[in-house]
This record gives structure tokens, sequence and C-alpha cells, in this order.
């Protein structure tokens, strides 16, 4: 049987500087996975980015000095109908006039608009029962019983 002293001959596993070639495998193993890692986590992380697309729609300018008082019209947005309305002193008048207890959402004219613009109505024009957009935006359309927006689809005003 042989025996050992227990003592390594060190330079046999370290060159002369010290350095191990396992510490350089070591390192390089550590290299190549964050490299790894990130080649794996990048793309995860980019696709929630908005693509160009989106970030293409998501203005819209609308020239609105030619609106007359009481008079609406369509455009879209990210794909979506949006109605703009110059409304009348009368239409301000009732809006104003409406108790904050009778609405799911109580706010008064001042508070869901911009100031200076209180006589400017925009809204999103797609119906919340099935999706389909409601008439009576601009001049020509049905309005509906109340005179405001109807939905054709299954008569919702």
């Amino acid at each position: 049987m042989a025996t050992t002293t227990g003592n390594a001959d060190v330079t046999a596993v370290t060159g002369e500087d010290g350095v191990r070639r396992r510490d350089f495998i070591e390192i390089a193993a550590v290299s190549a996975a964050g490299v790894g890692a990130l080649g794996a986590v990048y793309p995860l992380v980019s696709q929630m980015a908005p693509s160009r697309d989106v970030l293409a729609q998501s203005t819209t300018e609308l020239d609105i000095s030619a609106l007359d008082v009481g008079q609406g019209i369509k455009a879209v947005f990210r794909k979506q109908p949006v109605f703009v309305r110059h409304l009348t002193q009368d239409e301000i008048a009732a809006a104003n006039a409406v108790d904050l207890g009778d609405l799911r959402d109580p706010q008064t004219l001042a508070e869901r608009t911009l100031p200076g613009h209180e006589n400017l109505l925009v809204v999103m024009g797609v119906c919340t029962h099935l999706g389909c957009v409601p008439l009576g935006a601009v001049e020509g359309e049905a309005k509906g019983e109340y005179g405001g927006y109807f939905c054709p689809c299954h008569g919702s005003h």
C-alpha cells in the first residue's frame, strides 16, 4: 500500500503566478451562464414594450377650430371611435343642473373637463353593452328618444 505525506506539490496545481486552471474554468463557466441568462431574459422583457404601430397610434390630433356650437365630429383613436361635441350653453346648463347624487360617478362638469374647455365633450364611442358604435354623434344620424347617443343594435340610449 502506498503512503502519502499529505503535502501536495502546489506548483503542480497552480501556475507560476499562483492562478489555478480551475479558477479560469469557473470564471468562464459563470460568464457563459450569465450571457445565456441575459439572452433568455431579454426577449421576455422586450416583448412587454409597446410595438411601433401602437406608439404611432398613441396620439391623435384634431382640428376643432371649425367646430360650431352644437356640432359634433367622429375621430379614430387606437382603432376606437371617439366623439367630440361642442356643447351649447343649454347643454352645459343641463349638465350642471344634474343632482350629483343621481350619478353613478358623481363629478361636476368642471371636474370632468379641462379648465377652459368645459364646452367640449370628448367620449369614446363604444357601446358598453355589446361594443358597437352608437349613432347621434354627427348631424343627420338618429338621436333616439332623448336626443343623445343611440345604439342601433339593441336600442340603448
